[in-house]
């Protein structure tokens, strides 16, 4: 296990070593976003080495925590270990990334932000491990130097090893390549790609809204690579100007599907190897299809293909002969609500068996299908969902899953037996767990309010610690140490809401709060579909600051978040900014009744969605919300893009003023208080244009408002000196609109 131990960070704080405590005056914004990490070490990209014996991860640097260096736990020895140092490979100089990369990292939302070694596999045999890195892929046999494997100046991403580990494959200018690692001969699998036409890559709002990153996918024998090809030439042309911290500004014309405009037409093809040849899967015929997902079958001769309607009502899995010659319908999903894509389709090595989640009964559940007799039995049932399937054992008739049976505040690690039977909880801490399953022992990611983020073995069988990968405590020699004594105070509760439904929230309260006094609050919601904040985990952040400089923050999910059930969510069905907003008013009303809070300095930040949330409160509530701060919001639903917008409202064109209703503009005539606008001047998913169009609107009607741009920042703001700006920026106005008024 190794520690961090922290210099020049403490010179403003006092420690008591004896009292196995600390004392610092104030825990400044820039700690909070700096590095080392307040949280402890960051990890991510855990991983099991095939054989067992090791276990794999990215781990940010002491000085720089966004920068990933590859580790690896030797499970025998208990020792941790640095495998690859990404500075070193890049010779000292920053990592220089493609503009399609970039896109590709803001859009995983893990990667964003991120540099060094992002990703890594490992080869079937567990001999090999392999990894981008500026551009270039290469390979690190266990026990040797790691060597490169392309060096071009063109950029490879979604690079991959084939199933058995003989092949790395990866794309360059929108095609798919090929290395055979033996011989280092390289052999391109496609062609025809050009500015509007890609090959093996996933389609920008299939990346951002409906979570596939990829493009191809191997068959398990090597001899084909399905692939998805994209033509965007129907697809609109936006301009977005980019504003660059030099003042020049960067004109970009980016195709950008907004509500009711056309998507990509989208074909599904399979490469051979030996010769390239390509077949083509028949989709159907209608061509507003999304390709939601693909699979390859254990018998490397069919395709389980997920296709999804443009409404993203009906989910159908098709079954298709590699050589294209048959498809089959093989199952469909219906929703009133709408569909929530997910990736747990798992099929047992001999092909008998299917295991899969739907939420036909309005939670999510897992189902097993025999493949052979067309039968099927439910797994799991109850009113609580499942989260994901984590592995499916053969061997012991078990499948894994993560899921909310106890809570939806919590995720834990539960165990099934394949043929039907009684649900187990595996994992035995209260609080959030992240699992890698393996043989006998599964990786568990494990936070809690009280525990930052800690990486232990556990053992399948009943939970027990194994041992500590990283430990992560809050001891004298922890980041968060000097800032201990004056820790803000976290509670949960639930309040009602209209129609009696309970809404979870999580309250921030000053440390050291005195009788009598009356603290202005903030809510700070997300609000948006699927964006779950109240949870049982570990937080340290912005919500943080405001409560160690005197403000009673609540942090309330309302109705339309997720881990509740498709009942829960629908509330927002066309709908949007108006279940949410009322019930934030009632988490307002809430605080309003505590002896504790001045009801009349009542405040709203949120970020995205968060961000429309706060307008949408400054303007439908104004008597309720004095002060808002908006961060990078949507203000007209039909500038977002086609994935995610219908699915909640539906087509722009359809019956009725959806549109008109969730937008912020038919409200703005009811804002009386102060905001705080802040936009990054390159956010390529929620286009500038949303702050530019809401700013014109304030200035014509005389509204006040301030402003705050960042040049050359997306949507996140990235960077540790503009995230501390951003929230700095936020603190001071709160202050001022109500603490100073």
């Amino acid at each position: 296990m190794s520690k961090i131990h922290i210099r020049g960070v403490l010179t403003a704080c006092t420690l008591f070593f004896g009292a196995g405590s600390a004392i610092c005056d104030d825990l400044t914004i820039e700690r909070l976003v700096g590095s080392p990490s307040i949280h402890g070490p960051s990890v991510q990209g855990l991983e099991m080495s095939p054989d067992g014996r090791r276990i794999t991860f990215l781990r940010g640097k002491a000085e720089n925590s966004a920068q990933l260096d590859l580790w690896e736990f030797d499970v025998t020895s208990g020792k941790s270990s640095l495998l690859v140092d990404s500075a070193v490979l890049l010779g000292g100089k920053e990592e220089a990334l493609s503009e399609e990369e970039k896109a590709r990292r803001e859009r995983d939302r893990s990667l964003t932000g991120k540099s060094g070694i992002v990703s890594y596999f490992w080869s079937e045999d567990g001999k090999t491990l392999l990894f981008p890195l500026g551009g270039d892929v290469y390979v690190l046999p266990l026990g040797g130097k790691a060597k490169r494997l392309t060096e071009t100046p063109e950029f490879e991403t979604d690079i991959k090893f084939s199933p058995k580990g003989n092949y790395v494959s990866f794309i360059r200018d929108r095609e798919l390549y090929i290395v055979d690692i033996k011989s280092g001969k390289e052999i391109q699998l496609t062609t025809g790609a050009s500015d509007t036409v890609a090959n093996g890559m996933a389609e920008f709002v299939v990346q951002e809204e409906l979570g596939r990153y990829t493009g191809y996918w191997w068959s398990p024998d090597e001899t084909h690579v399905a692939f998805e090809q994209f033509d965007e030439s129907a697809v609109p042309v936006k301009d977005r100007y980019e504003v660059q911290t030099d003042g020049s500004v960067v004109t970009l014309k980016q195709r950008y599907p907004e509500a009711g405009s056309t998507n990509v037409d989208v074909r599904l093809g399979v490469v051979a190897l030996d010769d390239q040849s390509v077949d083509w899967i028949d989709l159907g015929e209608d061509k507003g299809i999304y390709l939601a997902r693909v699979n390859w079958a254990p018998d490397s001769k069919h395709l389980v293909v997920q296709r999804l309607n443009r409404l993203q009502s009906q989910l159908d899995m098709i079954w298709a002969t590699s050589d294209g010659a048959s498809t089959d319908l093989y199952l469909s999903e219906k929703s009133d609500v709408w569909i929530n894509l997910h990736d747990s389709l798992e099929f047992a090595a001999d092909g008998s068996l299917m295991i899969w989640a739907s939420e036909r009964t309005g939670f999510r559940h897992l189902y097993a299908y025999d493949l052979e007799d067309g039968g099927s039995i439910a797994l799991t049932s109850g009113d609580w969902a499942v989260n994901e399937i984590e592995q499916v054992d053969t061997t012991t008739g078990t499948v894994y899953f993560t899921g909310y049976k106890d809570s939806p505040l919590e995720q834990h690690l539960y165990s099934v037996p394949i043929n039907g039977g009684e649900t187990k909880r595996v994992t035995r801490e209260a609080g959030w767990h992240k699992v890698e399953v393996g043989e006998d022992v599964f990786i568990d990611k494990y936070e809690s309010p009280e525990q930052p983020p800690q990486i232990m073995v556990r053992s399948l069988k009943d939970g027990a610690t194994v041992s500590a990968i990283l430990e992560n405590k809050l001891g004298s020699d922890h980041p968060f140490a000097p800032y201990m004594s004056s820790r803000v105070k976290t509670s949960f509760g639930t309040i009602k809401a209209d129609d009696g439904t309970d809404l979870y929230y999580r309250l921030y309260q000053p440390a050291n709060m005195e009788n009598g006094k009356r603290y202005p609050a903030v809510m700070a919601p997300y609000g948006g579909p699927h964006g779950q904040k109240v949870r049982h985990d570990w937080r340290l952040d912005f919500n943080h600051i405001l409560a160690r400089n005197g403000f009673v923050v609540m942090v309330l999910d309302n109705r339309g978040m997720a881990n509740r059930g498709l009942k829960f969510e629908s509330h927002i069905k066309n709908a949007m900014g108006t279940v949410e907003v009322a019930d934030q008013v009632a988490g307002a009303r809430y605080l309003q009744s505590q002896d504790y809070i001045n009801g009349d300095q009542i405040g709203f930040w949120g970020w995205s969605y968060g961000g429309y949330m706060t307008l949408m409160a400054l303007f439908k509530e104004p008597d309720v919300f004095k002060a808002g701060v908006s961060v990078a919001p949507v203000t007209d639903w039909r500038l977002y893009d086609t994935a995610y917008t219908e699915r909640y409202l539906g087509h722009p064109d359809a019956p009725g003023a959806v549109y008109e209703n969730s937008s912020v503009f038919k409200y703005v005539d009811g804002f009386k208080g102060d905001l705080l606008l802040i936009h990054g001047m390159a956010d390529d998913n929620v286009f500038f244009d949303n702050s530019v169009k809401l700013m014109s609107v304030l200035q014509q009607k005389g509204k006040r408002f301030e402003l705050m741009t960042y040049p050359g920042k997306k949507h996140g703001i990235r960077g540790e000196f503009a995230q501390a700006h951003v929230y700095n920026q936020a603190l001071a106005f709160l202050k001022r609109s109500l603490v100073a008024k």
